[in-house]
């Protein structure tokens, strides 16, 4: 065996590998080195490199002399590799992030060469990692250091990773903590194919289970990746890729439900345009103001084309499909898995359409009207929506801004996102998103009018779970679980009130010794919604879904 490993040929390093397949005439080398293994006349030599070889280097990549530039940390400070206005080569930089290291300042000091001011264009970066799939513990561990540090230095997150990562490239945060416990519980239950508990006990080292059942101590993120990297590469794939899957679920739920932090976010569109701007609260010291901002957006659609549409077909688990009611058409796919409350896979398939994707339960599929259909079809119908797409798409947008701590607590707690966007004007506004509903609510407190909402609006609003209304004579109107069914349930009412609440078409019930008074989910909710609307006045219309449970 010493004699076979002796007789291997040795393994050359990515950037002599680059350099020997492209050749010295198109590859730029910006490196400490004195010396390197060149081909030429179909061998290998040796070549010495002057001291002078960067600057020689760096010039023939700026002047598109040669079209790929390799620099390493020595070349990657007091360079500029970026499409600057006044060099001859300008095209798009493709930056390939090949190895990441450890330190955070490095990798920017990197990155930050390539994408600088007075350029032509910002460049793609890519990081590369091969098939082993515990490489990506190295990718997170600078995806959560560039993190960190542009939180330190910029006071928002995404600064120091240029947003060259995803939210699921970094995997020791919260959610891949959350998602860590759930496949230790997993592996525990038996619930991952291939891998046991003492399987995967006995590999990794790591002990999960106690006398009682899964203990309360488990071993954490950064060990369980640093032992991932001891396991075969068949062992490492399986249990990488159920980590993933719940990780991309749990990463995914929180998007879906607004609560994800990605810190300080820029909207973009085509046009911003203020068109109200009301003073909401004054500061009775400093006399800094709180403004609410409505505003007009504007965005560009972009549908997908049908030729875009058609390169899903390559893929080759994809299929054609046609909704027989309302004859649009899309494009079935596999998609990404969700793990129920009992840890059970559930699989899914996704939609995409024109402008967006619909991602279902597979079993939810028979009971639609979508159904398999020929590829002329599937072409007259994708062709048909796209041309009914409008160019642009037009929206309302409110925004808290200027001073918001003394009035943090009033607004909506169901999404606590900081924005900041640049209108047409050139004015920037950095504040919270709010809902049309509670800027209305804050218009009228403001201006000392009262509220106005109609009925059916309001009956829709709270069985959507979207808001919460506030009556006079201190009553609440939400949307509440009662015995796996949504309720809306009036809160807050006496004994003298409920002869009269009955009367308008409320009704009671008796829920574990507490008497409890109800909205009809049918036809006649909005009615008995006027009603209510009509005796006891609107005062307030919160955004945050409360939706409680009774026994």
């Amino acid at each position: 065996m010493m004699e076979d490993l002796a007789s291997l040929p040795p393994v050359a390093g990515a950037l002599d590998l680059i350099i020997q397949y492209f050749g010295t005439d198109k590859v730029a080398e910006i490196t400490g080195r004195s010396r390197r293994i060149v081909p030429k006349d179909h061998r290998l030599v040796v070549e010495n490199r002057p001291a002078s070889a960067n600057l020689t280097e760096t010039q023939g990549f700026m002047d598109d002399k040669k079209p790929i530039l390799i620099f390493s940390d020595a070349g990657g400070t007091g360079r500029s590799y970026h499409a600057e206005l006044s060099a001859k080569n300008q095209r798009l930089r493709v930056h390939y992030l090949l190895e990441a290291g450890w330190k955070a300042d490095a990798a920017i000091q990197g990155l930050g060469r390539t994408n600088r001011t007075h350029q032509a264009q910002a460049p793609l970066l890519r990081p590369v990692a091969t098939n082993v799939r515990a490489e990506k513990r190295f990718l997170s561990t600078i995806a959560r250091r560039l993190d960190s540090l542009g939180a330190i230095t910029k006071g928002q997150r995404q600064t120091g990773g240029q947003g060259l990562f995803r939210p699921e490239d970094n995997l020791e945060n919260q959610y891949g903590r959350d998602a860590l416990r759930q496949l230790y519980n997993q592996i525990y239950m038996g619930k991952i194919e291939g891998c046991s508990l003492n399987n995967f006990e006995a590999a990794t080292g790591l002990c999960l289970a106690s006398a009682t059942g899964l203990k309360e101590d488990l071993p954490p993120i950064n060990t369980f990746l640093n032992r991932l990297l001891a396991l075969s590469i068949e062992m490492q794939n399986e249990l990488f890729t159920a980590f993933e899957d719940i990780l991309s679920a749990r990463i995914e739920g929180a998007m879906a439900s607004g609560i994800y932090d990605r810190g300080l976010e820029t909207l973009y569109a085509d046009s911003f345009v203020i068109q109200n701007k009301q003073v909401i609260y004054s500061h009775p010291v400093t006399g800094a103001q709180t403004h609410l901002l409505s505003l007009r957006q504007k965005t560009r659609n972009q549908p997908l084309s049908l030729e875009e549409a058609e390169a899903y077909l390559a893929q080759g688990s994809s299929s054609l499909m046609l909704n027989s009611q309302s004859q649009r058409a899309a494009i079935m796919s596999p998609t990404s898995s969700l793990i129920d409350e009992e840890g059970l896979m559930v699989a899914r398939i996704q939609l995409i359409r024109p402008m967006d994707r619909l991602k279902l339960p597979a079993d939810s599929l028979t009971d639609s009207h979508w159904q398999v259909t020929d590829l002329e079809s599937f072409r007259q119908a994708w062709l048909a929506e796209v041309a009914q797409v409008p160019p642009f798409a037009e929206s309302d947008l409110h925004m808290v801004s200027g001073l918001l701590l003394p009035i943090w607590k009033r607004l909506p707690t169901d999404s606590p996102r900081v924005y900041r966007l640049q209108t047409d004007e050139g004015e920037r506004v950095i504040g919270r998103k709010v809902s049309a509903l509670w800027a209305a609510t804050a218009e009228a407190t403001t201006s000392g009018q009262a509220l106005n909402l109609a009925p059916d609006e309001a009956f829709s609003r709270l069985c959507q779970g979207l808001c919460v209304i506030d009556l006079a004579e201190g009553l609440q109107l939400r949307r509440v679980r009662v015995m796996h069914e949504y309720r809306l349930e009036l809160c807050g009412f006496s004994d003298q009130m409920r002869e009269r609440l009955k009367a308008y078409g409320l009704f009671t019930e008796i829920i574990a010794w507490k008497l409890r008074m109800f909205v009809p989910m049918g036809e006649n909710g909005p009615e008995v919604i006027d009603k209510l609307l009509k005796a006891y006045p609107l005062i307030a219309i919160n955004d945050k879904p409360s939706d409680g449970a009774a026994a």
